[in-house]
C-alpha cells in the first residue's frame, strides 16, 4: 500500500452533501461517482490538509455512475496512482476502501474481496466486505499492490448488512478515461452508454447512435433565495462560495486563521459561528472575565468544554429587505472579528488556537 495514498484522495463538497474522489496523474483528472456530483457543473474538492480547489465536472456517464473532474492547478507533485489490469482480482484478496465517510477526515479501511463480478441491475460490480459508508462514494478500492481495482459506489441499499460494499469495475472507468484524451475540459460532457460518444450539448438523443439521453443529466442545481443570500455574504468576504459549500444550507470556510460555519438550524435560525480558541489549561479567570465584561454585540461569546465560540444568530423571519444589508454586514463582521479575536486571546490571555484554526 502506497504510504502517500492520503495525498491522492480528496473530499468532494457541494450544496447537497459530500463524497470522495481520487487523482490520476497520468490523465491529470479526478475520478468520482456521477451520483456524487449530479446536478453540478462546479464543485469543491479538499485535500487532506483542508485546502479547497474549485473543480469542473467535465465528463459523466450516469449508467456507469462515473464522473471526471478537472482542476486548474498543478498536481504534478503527487505520486502515481496506477490502475489494475483487466484480470479479475482473486476472491479473498486483501482490499482497502479509502475516502471521507460522513464527510469526516480521510479514512482507510481494510477488508477482503467478496466477489469480483457481482451482477446487479444488469451490470457487474466488485463486492467487498470492507466498511463502506455515505461519503465513501467516489473513492478508490485499492488492492495490496496499491492499484485501483474499483470506484466505491455504494453500500447494499436493500440490506442492513454492515460488511457489504460495492465498486464500479476498473474496465468501466477505463471506458470513460479512453474517451477524454482530446476533450475540451472547459465544457460539460455526457458519455453515451450505447456508443461511448461524448456529447457536450443539451441533447435528447445521442447525435452519433440515436440512443435516448435522460434529460435529468443536463439539469443543474438551483440555489434557494436563502442560499443566494448566504453566498453573497461569503463572496463579500473574498471567499469563493463554491469552495465553502458543505451540504444543504451549510457553508464552512476559513477567513484568515479562523474557521467560519454558516448554517440553518431547525429551519428557523441562521447561525454564523467560529470556534476561535481553546481556553488555557491554567489561569482561566482572566480570559473568562474578559469574555463576561466585554460587549461583543451583535455577537455572543460562548464556551463548550475548552472550546471558545464566537456566534451570531438571527431568526429567518427577521431576514427582510429592510434588514438584509445590516445582516450581511454582521455576518461579514463576525468573520473579521473572529480573525482578530483569536490572535488577541492567544497573545494576551494564554489561550490556544482552536483545532479548527488554520495557519
Amino acid at each position: 500500500m502506497n504510504p502517500e495514498i492520503n495525498k491522492l484522495i480528496y473530499k468532494v463538497t457541494h450544496a447537497d452533501g459530500s463524497g470522495s474522489c481520487f487523482y490520476l496523474r497520468k490523465h491529470d483528472i479526478f475520478v468520482t461517482n456521477y451520483h456524487v456530483v449530479a446536478g453540478y457543473r462546479t464543485v469543491a474538492i479538499h485535500d487532506n490538509d483542508r485546502n479547497p480547489y474549485e473543480a469542473r465536472v467535465v465528463a459523466v456517464n450516469p449508467e456507469l455512475d462515473l464522473a471526471l473532474l478537472a482542476v486548474d492547478a498543478d498536481f504534478s507533485h503527487l505520486p502515481d496512482f496506477p490502475l489494475a489490469g483487466d484480470n479479475d482480482p482473486a476472491i479473498g484478496s486483501k482490499v482497502h476502501v479509502a475516502g471521507y465517510p460522513f464527510g469526516m477526515p480521510f479514512t482507510i479501511t481494510e477488508g477482503s474481496l467478496s466477489s469480483p463480478r457481482q451482477l446487479m441491475d444488469g451490470k457487474y460490480y466488485i463486492q467487498v466486505d470492507a466498511p463502506v459508508n455515505p461519503g465513501n462514494s467516489g473513492g478508490p478500492i485499492v488492492n495490496d499492490k496499491g492499484e485501483v481495482i474499483g470506484v466505491t459506489v455504494s453500500k447494499f441499499a436493500t440490506s442492513s448488512a454492515d460488511n457489504m460494499g460495492f465498486g464500479v469495475r476498473i474496465e468501466a472507468l477505463a471506458q470513460l478515461l479512453d474517451a477524454i484524451e482530446d476533450l475540451d475540459r472547459s465544457e460539460f460532457h455526457v458519455q453515451c452508454d450505447s456508443c461511448d460518444e461524448l456529447i457536450s450539448g443539451d441533447e435528447e438523443y445521442c447525435p452519433s447512435c440515436g440512443a435516448h439521453l435522460d434529460e435529468r443529466v443536463f439539469a443543474t442545481h438551483e440555489m434557494s433565495p436563502l442560499g443566494e443570500f448566504c453566498e453573497s455574504a461569503i463572496a463579500r468576504m473574498g471567499i469563493n462560495p463554491v469552495l465553502a459549500r458543505s451540504g444543504h444550507n451549510v457553508w464552512v470556510f476559513h477567513r484568515g486563521s479562523s474557521e467560519i460555519r454558516l448554517f440553518v438550524y431547525d429551519r428557523n435560525y441562521l447561525f454564523a459561528v467560529s470556534p476561535i480558541n481553546l481556553l488555557p489549561k491554567k489561569n482561566v479567570e482572566k480570559v473568562l472575565d474578559f469574555m463576561l465584561d466585554t460587549d461583543f454585540y451583535p455577537y455572543k461569546m460562548g464556551v463548550d468544554g475548552r472550546q471558545i465560540y464566537l456566534c451570531y444568530r438571527i431568526h429567518l423571519a427577521d431576514l427582510t429587505e429592510e434588514s438584509r444589508e445590516r445582516i450581511l454586514n454582521n455576518i461579514v463582521g463576525l468573520a473579521e472579528k473572529a480573525d482578530d479575536l483569536d490572535n488577541k486571546l492567544v497573545d494576551e490571555y494564554g489561550c490556544e488556537f482552536s483545532l479548527y484554526s488554520k495557519a
